[in-house]
């Protein structure tokens, strides 16, 4: 695979901001490795350091925010179908947001703690992605949402998916066994990470929307709930496009201020909120009421 772009993160990294490039960049473990590129000024701080993409920042934080309002709005549709498995997703993203504003925010960090921020943040995008999967699962009832069993395999699996990338970036970024030192040199291939990081949390989001899809419009006979799962799909997809196909030339003709990863959190908040209204529509807010004949 030497004459292919399969594993290689230079050209990613050149254009964007994301977290696995802080693995590769060197001795400070941040955006600025040796692929080049627009780099981040940002705010100047003293000792020559800088905080980069301040929006960014405060979109993580306003992420936290409606995400931990959309969980307690979820504690209170008592009858809704993943209501557990739901929570959890939602929980998955607040920690992605939290990591998120330390490893894209370009917050300024010791490189080892920047490292391993960055490995948390990779180790939950792949998590969180099966976990909503998974929610696409659980909705077709095979077995009973919310118990200990359905709650039980969400976790144990996204855990084992979560350790396991999370083992191979802080190998990667911390040289704990040098395996992956050749990571460094450019073009910076790494196909265990490209394979965890860039391919499957897209399949399990591709496999998401097919599995809702077929529920809503096979099994419930419904449309109106598609339009939140498309807007949803459309939201998340251009901020990926902000990021990856745009990034450079806001960085460029911002001189640096800001670039794609700003709109990317932007969409991708968007979008998670897309998703739960979706969910929110396809599901009942509280069992129905049971009447009783009475008599005299």
């Amino acid at each position: 695979m030497g004459s292919t772009d399969f594993g290689k993160f230079d050209d990613f990294c050149k254009d964007s901001t994301l977290p696995v490039c802080n693995l590769f960049s060197g001795l400070q473990h941040d955006q600025n490795g040796p692929w080049g590129g627009c780099r981040l000024q940002g705010i100047s701080l003293n000792g020559d350091r800088h905080l980069g993409n301040l929006g960014s920042i405060i979109l993580c934080g306003v992420a936290v925010a409606v995400s931990v309002l959309l969980l307690l709005r979820s504690e209170r549709k008592r009858a809704a179908v993943g209501r557990r498995e739901m929570q959890i997703f939602l929980i998955g993203y607040v920690l992605m947001s939290i990591c998120e504003i330390f490893t894209v925010g370009e917050f300024p960090l010791n490189s080892t703690v920047r490292v391993v921020f960055s490995a948390i943040h990779i180790g939950l995008i792949i998590a969180t992605t099966w976990i909503l999967m998974m929610n696409a699962v659980i909705g077709y009832q095979l077995i009973d949402d919310g118990t200990a069993l359905s709650v039980g395999l969400v976790l144990v699996s996204a855990a084992a998916l979560f350790i396991g990338t999370g083992y191979i970036s802080l190998d990667t970024g911390l040289r704990w066994t040098e395996y992956w030192d050749s990571s460094y040199e450019l073009p910076n291939r790494h196909i265990a990470l490209y394979v965890l990081y860039q391919l499957l949390p897209l399949l399990f989001l591709v496999a998401f929307f097919v599995l809702e899809a077929i529920l809503v419009l096979r099994i419930l006979g419904e449309f109106r709930p598609m339009l939140y799962l498309v807007a949803a799909a459309l939201l998340f997809a251009t901020g990926q496009v902000f990021n990856y196909a745009i990034s450079k030339y806001i960085c460029d003709g911002t001189s640096g201020k800001i670039d794609g990863s700003l709109f990317q959190t932007l969409f991708t908040l968007l979008s998670v909120v897309a998703v739960w209204i979706f969910w929110s529509s396809i599901t009942e807010d509280d069992w129905p009421m049971q009447t009783t004949a009475s008599y005299d």
